[in-house]
C-alpha cells in the first residue's frame, strides 16, 4: 500500500476537494528524523487557499484527519506529523509481500507498450573498456526497471561498426599487420594497429588520406575493404559475447550503424520533400535557429552522409518497427547536443512522436581525472577488471567460508555484482573515477554488501526451517524494532517509481544499501530465532526483506546467492 496516498486521499476528502490527490501527495515528505512520525505535511500551499495561516490549517486538520492507518496526528508548527499504526501496517506489508514475492513493488504504468533503449554501443576492432561500463548497466538496469513498471523493453545495441576509422584501421593491418597474430588476439592486435596508425600519423600525413581512400573503398563496396571490416566485426562481436555474457547483459537487436547505410537516402529526400534542407558553406543542413540550437549537418559538401542522418534513419526504423511509447538512448553526457538537434529536426519533419525520444545522459569514467581515450592506448579493459574482481572474489570466499560448495559461482556473481553495482550506486550525471580498490571493497555501501546481507537473511530462514505463511495474524509483535525495517519495505515501490521517473538506477541502489543497513541493524539488535510468539512474525520479516533485497539488486542487472 502506498500510505502517502493513503494521507493525500484523506486529506482530499477533509479539505472539500480544495487540491487534487496526485498535489496532495507530491506535497507529502517523509521526515528525516523518525521522532517526528513516518509522514509529514507542510500546510504553507493552503495557506493563500483558505486565507489562514499555515499554523492554524494545521491545527483545524489535525483535529479531522482519522484513519484506521494513523495511530496519531501532531502538529509542529505550520507542519501536520503522521505517525502510522505500526501494527497494521507492518502485517499487512508483510502479508503483501509473501504474496506477491518477487512482483511487490511493480506498477502498471506502462501497460505492455514497447520501450527502445539504445545502449552499450561498443565500436568494433576496438577493446571494450571500462568507458563502455556506464551505457550497458544503466541501460541494462533501465530495461528490468521500465519492465518492473508494465513496459515492454526492446534492448538495441547500436554497435559501432561503421566509419572513418575502419579507413585508418585497414590502412594500418595492410601496412603492418599480420594474419596469424590477429587471428590469435584480434582485439589487442587490432587496438595496437589502432594506436600505432594515430602515433605515425603525427608525422606521416599521407596516412590520414591513405584511411579516408580506404574508407571510401569500403562505402563503395570493393570486396578486400569489405572482407577485412567484416573479419574485424566477427572477431569483434565474438569478444563483446562473452563480456556480455560474464555481465548477464542480453540485447534483442545488434543492428549497428552499418545496418542504416541503405536507410539514409530516405532521410535525406524526406528533408527535401518538406523543404528543411538549406546549403551551408556547401553542406546541407536543417536550419535550427529557432529552436535556439546550431544547425544539424545532414550532408558534407562531397555527399557523404552524417551521425545525425544515420540516428534520424534509426529512430524511423525504430518506430515504424517497434512502434515505441519511449524511445531511451543511454549515451554518454558528450553527446546532449546532438540528440537535442536530433528530436528538434525529427519534430520539424512533423513527427509528434518524436517528444517522446529521451537522451539518458551519464558522466565519464575517469582515469587520474581524465578521460580514456582508446586513440592514445589509455584504456582499462573490462574484462580485466571483471575477472580480477571474481578473482578477489573467489579469495575472500576462501578465507572466510572454505566449505562453501559453489565457490566458483558465487565468486562470479560477487565479483561482477561488485563491478555493476559500484556505477550504479552513483547518480549517473556523476563522473565516476576508475579505482579498482574501491570498486571491490566488500564493506561500506557496495554490491557484495548487499548480497551477504541477503545471504545473512537466506541463512536464518534456513536455521529456522521456516515455511511461508500467507498471514502474520499469529504476531504478538509490537513491531517498534522491526519498525525501520518495515517502514523501509513499504518505500520499495516509490524507489521504482522515482528511478523510472528520474531514468536513474541509483534510486534503487540506494534504497537497497539503506534496507540492508536497516537490517543489519536489526539483526545486531534482536534474537530473531529465540522461540517465542514472536518469533513467526520475526521470520515473516526476515523473508520479506530477502524478497525485496533480491529483486531490488535484479534490477541492477546484479544476481542475489544465497550463501557466500
Amino acid at each position: 500500500m502506498n500510505y502517502k496516498q493513503e494521507l493525500a486521499k484523506v486529506l482530499y476528502e477533509v479539505l472539500g476537494q480544495e487540491m487534487q490527490v496526485k498535489e496532495l501527495e507530491m506535497l507529502i515528505e517523509k521526515p528525516k528524523n523518525p521522532q517526528l512520525g513516518d509522514l509529514a505535511f507542510p500546510c504553507f500551499s493552503l495557506a493563500k487557499v483558505k486565507r489562514k495561516s499555515p499554523n492554524i490549517i494545521a491545527e483545524e486538520l489535525s483535529e479531522r484527519i482519522q484513519s484506521p492507518i494513523f495511530e496519531k496526528v501532531e502538529v509542529v508548527g505550520a507542519y501536520l506529523n503522521i505517525f502510522l499504526n505500526k501494527k497494521l501496517v507492518s502485517e499487512a506489508t508483510i502479508t503483501e509481500i509473501i504474496k506477491q514475492k518477487e512482483k511487490y513493488g511493480s506498477l502498471d504504468i506502462g501497460n505492455t507498450r514497447p520501450v527502445t533503449i539504445d545502449l552499450s554501443s561498443p565500436n568494433i576492432a576496438k577493446p571494450f573498456s571500462m568507458g563502455h561500463l556506464r551505457s550497458t548497466v544503466i541501460g541494462n538496469s533501465m530495461a528490468f526497471i521500465v519492465e518492473k513498471c508494465g513496459y515492454k523493453p526492446i534492448r538495441i545495441n547500436h554497435i559501432g561498426d561503421w566509419g572513418t576509422q575502419f579507413g585508418k584501421l585497414i590502412t594500418a593491418y595492410k601496412l603492418w599487420g599480420e594474419e596469424e597474430k590477429v587471428k590469435q588476439n584480434p582485439i589487442k592486435e587490432l587496438l595496437s594497429l589502432y594506436v600505432k596508425f594515430h602515433d605515425v600519423a603525427e608525422n606521416d600525413h599521407t596516412l590520414i588520406e591513405q584511411g579516408r581512400s580506404w574508407f571510401k573503398k569500403l562505402e563503395d563496396g570493393d570486396e578486400e575493404a569489405l572482407s577485412l571490416w567484416q573479419w574485424f566485426r566477427e572477431e569483434s562481436l565474438k569478444e563483446f559475447s562473452r563480456i556480455y555474457e560474464l555481465m548477464n547483459v542480453q540485447f534483442d537487436s545488434f543492428a549497428g550503424e552499418a545496418f542504416y547505410n541503405d536507410k539514409m537516402d530516405r532521410v535525406v529526400k524526406l528533408l527535401e520533400e518538406t523543404q528543411l534542407l538549406v546549403e551551408s558553406d556547401q553542406a546541407q543542413v536543417v536550419d535550427l535557429t529557432d529552436e535556439g540550437l546550431p544547425p544539424c549537418l545532414i550532408k558534407k559538401s562531397d555527399g557523404a552522409t552524417l551521425y545525425a542522418t544515420r540516428d534520424l534513419a534509426a529512430a524511423l526504423y525504430r518506430k515504424e518497427n517497434y512502434d515505441f511509447d519511449l524511445s531511451l538512448y543511454v549515451v554518454g553526457n558528450e553527446q546532449s547536443l546532438h540528440f537535442k538537434q536530433l528530436i528538434a529536426v525529427l519534430e520539424k519533419m512533423g513527427y509528434s512522436w518524436a517528444k517522446n525520444m529521451v537522451h539518458i545522459p551519464f558522466g565519464m569514467m575517469l582515469k587520474d581525472g581524465k578521460k580514456m581515450s582508446t586513440r592514445k592506448g589509455k584504456v582499462v579493459l573490462l574484462e580485466e577488471v571483471l575477472n580480477e574482481s571474481i578473482t578477489m572474489a573467489r579469495h575472500n570466499i576462501e578465507e572466510k567460508n572454505p566449505n562453501l560448495t559453489n565457490k566458483d559461482v558465487v565468486a562470479k556473481q560477487v565479483g561482477v555484482g561488485a563491478v555493476m553495482f559500484h556505477d550504479l550506486k552513483n547518480y549517473r550525471m556523476n563522473d565516476i573515477e576508475f579505482s579498482l580498490e574501491e570498486m571491490l571493497r566488500f564493506e561500506g555501501e557496495t554490491g557484495p554488501y548487499v548480497q551477504y546481507t541477503y545471504a545473512r537473511a537466506c541463512s536464518i530462514l534456513r536455521k529456522a526451517n521456516w515455511q511461508i505463511d500467507h498471514a502474520v495474524k499469529q504476531s504478538s509483535a509490537s513491531w517498534e524494532k522491526e519498525w525501520k525495517v518495515v517502514s523501509l519495505l513499504t518505500e520499495f515501490t516509490n524507489a521504482i517509481k522515482r528511478a523510472n521517473e528520474q531514468f536513474d538506477p541509483s534510486q534503487i541502489a540506494k534504497y537497497i544499501v539503506d534496507l540492508a543497513q536497516a537490517f543489519n541493524k536489526y539483526y545486531g539488535e534482536v534474537k530473531i530465532l529465540e522461540d517465542g510468539a514472536e518469533q513467526r512474525a520475526r521470520l515473516a520479516l526476515v523473508y520479506s526483506v530477502t524478497i525485496v533485497l533480491k529483486e531490488g539488486l535484479r534490477l541492477l542487472g546484479i544476481e542475489a546467492p544465497e550463501e557466500m
